[in-house]
C-alpha cells in the first residue's frame, strides 16, 4: 500500500457539528443533504446538531432524527449563547477524525464539503470555505467584503479573506483550537491563529432558505468589534500614535501663538470659537480614546470571569431527550 493510498484511508471519517438558532425547518433538509454527501464520497459519519436554546420546535425535530438515525446526536444549551459556542460545545464531542463546521440555515451548502474532503486528503489540514459571492444587495455584499479587508489589514495574525465558519478541521488542529480557553470565541480568527496547513474552497453563499436572518447592522457591528478587538491591538497603536500627534501639535500651535503674539499682536487668534474649537477636538479624541480602552477592558473583564462559554441542558439521542449530566458517547454504548 502506498503512503498516499494510506493517507487517504485513515482520512475517512466525519463529524459534521451544525449550529441552530431558528432552523426547524432546515434541520430535516440539512440532515439529508448531508447523509448523501456523506455516502457519496464513502465516510464513516456522526452528525452533532446544536439547538441553541432555540424557540422554535429544532429540538424536537432533532429528536425525531435521531429516532431514525443513530449517528445523529443533538445538543440543546439552557440558553443562547451564539453560534461560537455552539460550534465549541459540539467540537468538544466530536469523535472523528476530523469536523465540519455549518449553520443550520443551509447557507452552508452540505455539497461542498466533498470538495473539503479532497482537499483534506491531500495534506491540508484546515479547508475552509471562501465565499467569493453572496445572494444578497451587491452594497452589503461591498460591506461584507469591506470588513474581511480591513480586519485582516489589522488582524496581528494572517485572516482569509471572505472565509467564514464554514470549514473541515482536522482532529490534531480542532485539539489546538479548543485549548484556546478564551470565553469570547470568535472561531475563525482562532483557526488562524493556530497556523497548520489551511486552504480554502470557493462556494457561493445563498440566501437563507427559511425565514429571517437573526442578524442585523448591530449584531454586524458587534461582529466586528469582536473580531477586531481579539486579533489586533492596531487600535490602541493608533491610540498611541495620535495622542503623540496631538501633544506635538500642541506644543507647536503653542509656540506658534508666542512667536505670532511677538511678532505680529494683532494676527493672535481670538475669541471664543478658536478656543472652543480646540476644546471639541480634545475632548472627542479623549472619548474615542476612554472608549477603546473601555472595549479592551471589558474582554479583560469577561475573561477574569471565567464564566463556562456555554451549558449544555440536555443530550439527545436514539430518539430520546436526557439530561447533560449523562455522558454521550457511554450512553451510545450501552444501547
Amino acid at each position: 500500500m502506498t503512503k498516499k493510498t494510506h493517507a487517504r484511508k485513515s482520512k475517512n471519517s466525519l463529524t459534521a457539528i451544525i449550529a441552530c438558532y431558528r432552523d426547524e425547518e432546515a434541520i430535516p433538509i440539512m440532515h439529508e443533504r448531508l447523509v448523501a454527501v456523506f455516502n457519496k464520497i464513502g465516510v464513516e459519519y456522526e452528525i452533532i446538531f446544536v439547538d441553541d436554546c432555540s424557540p422554535d420546535n429544532g429540538r424536537e425535530r432533532i429528536r425525531e432524527i435521531s429516532a431514525a438515525d443513530p449517528h445523529v446526536l443533538g445538543i440543546s444549551h439552557s440558553r443562547n449563547f451564539g453560534s461560537q459556542a455552539a460550534f465549541r460545545s459540539g467540537m468538544e464531542l466530536a469523535s472523528k477524525e476530523a469536523c465540519v463546521l455549518l449553520d443550520g440555515d443551509l447557507q452552508d451548502p452540505p455539497e461542498i464539503i466533498e470538495q473539503f474532503v479532497e482537499k483534506w486528503r491531500q495534506g491540508a489540514d484546515v479547508v475552509y470555505g471562501r465565499r467569493v459571492k453572496r445572494e444578497m444587495p451587491f452594497w452589503l455584499d461591498l460591506c461584507y467584503k469591506g470588513f474581511y479587508r480591513i480586519f485582516a489589514m489589522l488582524s496581528e495574525v494572517a485572516i482569509p479573506k471572505d472565509a467564514g465558519d464554514f470549514s473541515l478541521i482536522d482532529r490534531s488542529v480542532m485539539q489546538w483550537i479548543l485549548q484556546c480557553e478564551e470565553r469570547d470565541f470568535f472561531l475563525r480568527g482562532i483557526r488562524a491563529y493556530v497556523g497548520f496547513n489551511q486552504v480554502g474552497v470557493d462556494y457561493v453563499r445563498p440566501e437563507r432558505m427559511f425565514g429571517r436572518s437573526t442578524n442585523n447592522w448591530i449584531r454586524n457591528i458587534g461582529w466586528a468589534k469582536k473580531a477586531i478587538f481579539s486579533f489586533s491591538r492596531t487600535p490602541l497603536h493608533m491610540l498611541t500614535f495620535l495622542g503623540g500627534l496631538a501633544f506635538a501639535g500642541s506644543v507647536g500651535l503653542a509656540l506658534a501663538s508666542v512667536i505670532i503674539r511677538l511678532l505680529a499682536p494683532e494676527s493672535t487668534p481670538k475669541g471664543m470659537t478658536f478656543l472652543s474649537l480646540l476644546i471639541m477636538l480634545f475632548g472627542s479624541a479623549t472619548l474615542l480614546g476612554l472608549g477603546l480602552l473601555g472595549e479592551y477592558l471589558g474582554k479583560v473583564f469577561e475573561e477574569a470571569k471565567a464564566r463556562p462559554p456555554f451549558i449544555r441542558k440536555h443530550f439527545i439521542m436514539h430518539g430520546r431527550i436526557k439530561p447533560a449530566d449523562a455522558r454521550p458517547i457511554q450512553a451510545r454504548d450501552d444501547q
